[in-house]
């Protein structure tokens, strides 16, 4: 079996070295693929591979069809839309993600974003605190249970909203769990923002829902760029001098946002995160590990595509 990681933003060594370990001990090849750039580098190097590990490069139709040996794609991450599952079914190629390896890195950057935001950007003038403001966790998957466990130690009053979660597990943890979307928003100071892009999510965080929010609104977006309204939104913070609004990845109206609410925004550089050393190994390796199960023992626990 050959294993091909594809990267075209690089794993860390210790990262590339546990893969190998993982590999090499099941008795497979590794071959990586670096910082390539362009495509063609790409759909070279998938030919006679059995399995790929990424990050966030895309693999879609083409590079599937190149790929003429690939059996299974693990995403190194939490997030998978950079796969073209659809076309990956039809190839028979399984795809995996590995759920929760960087929730906690998301969490703690999440609270960064927000300890920033309600301190005024650190511009030097009076803020406020996160201690006794409601939180609103949107979506209580891996990342929203890590974003829980830390509001506890600020002492902030916790909220959840997920469809698919059952209202038992999100009170277990002691966070209030509410029925709607709708509710979250209208009853916390801060929501944070853990929605995958899907269809249904698409653009769904607009004017309506976020102008529920109470005077000094602060929207915390960790998740995908695709569910935030933009357009909706700016138009919302033009009438609304109060809110704010902070995201781990850059809007497509970055310097509009930018212009017009200079120390009610901020946004990061580039997606940050997943950016720590040990959400980086612990993707990788658990990667690895899922593309020896399967193969060693066809397990599918992961799977994210039918």
């Amino acid at each position: 079996m050959k294993i091909l990681v594809a990267t075209d933003k690089p794993f860390a060594k210790v990262a590339v070295d546990g893969i190998r370990k993982e590999v090499e001990a099941a008795g497979y090849e590794l071959v990586l693929l670096e910082k390539y750039g362009e495509k063609a580098k790409l759909l070279e190097a998938v030919k006679n591979v059995d399995a790929i590990i990424i990050r966030s490069d895309v693999i879609d139709a083409e590079v599937l069809d190149a790929a003429k040996s690939l059996k299974i794609v693990v995403r190194a991450g939490a997030g998978y839309d950079n796969v073209d599952l659809a076309s990956a079914t039809a190839h028979n190629v399984c795809v995996m993600n590995t759920p929760g390896q960087n929730s906690n890195a998301v969490a703690e950057l999440a609270f960064g974003l927000m300890v920033m935001a309600v301190r005024n950007m650190y511009n030097g003038t009076s803020g406020t605190e996160l201690k006794g403001k409601k939180l609103g966790i949107h979506a209580y998957g891996n990342v929203g249970r890590n974003v829980a466990r830390i509001a506890k130690g600020f002492g902030m009053d916790i909220y959840a909203y997920d469809a698919f979660c059952p209202k038992e597990a999100i009170e277990a943890d002691g966070v209030k769990a509410v029925a709607s979307a709708e509710e979250l928003y209208g009853t916390c100071n801060v929501v944070s923002l853990h929605i995958p892009a899907t269809a249904e999510t698409k653009n769904s965080i607009n004017y309506a829902l976020v102008n529920r929010m109470p005077k000094g609104g602060l929207l915390v977006n960790t998740a995908r760029k695709e569910v935030i309204n933009e357009e909706e939104l700016i138009k919302l913070m033009e009438e609304r001098a109060d809110l704010k609004y902070v995201t781990d990845i850059m809007p497509v109206a970055n310097e509009t946002f930018a212009a017009k609410f200079a120390g009610r925004y901020f946004s990061t550089p580039k997606k940050m995160g997943a950016q720590t050393a040990e959400a980086n190994i612990n993707a990788g390796i658990a990667a690895a590990k899922q593309i020896v199960g399967f193969f060693k023992d066809g397990c599918e626990k992961f799977r994210v595509n039918k």
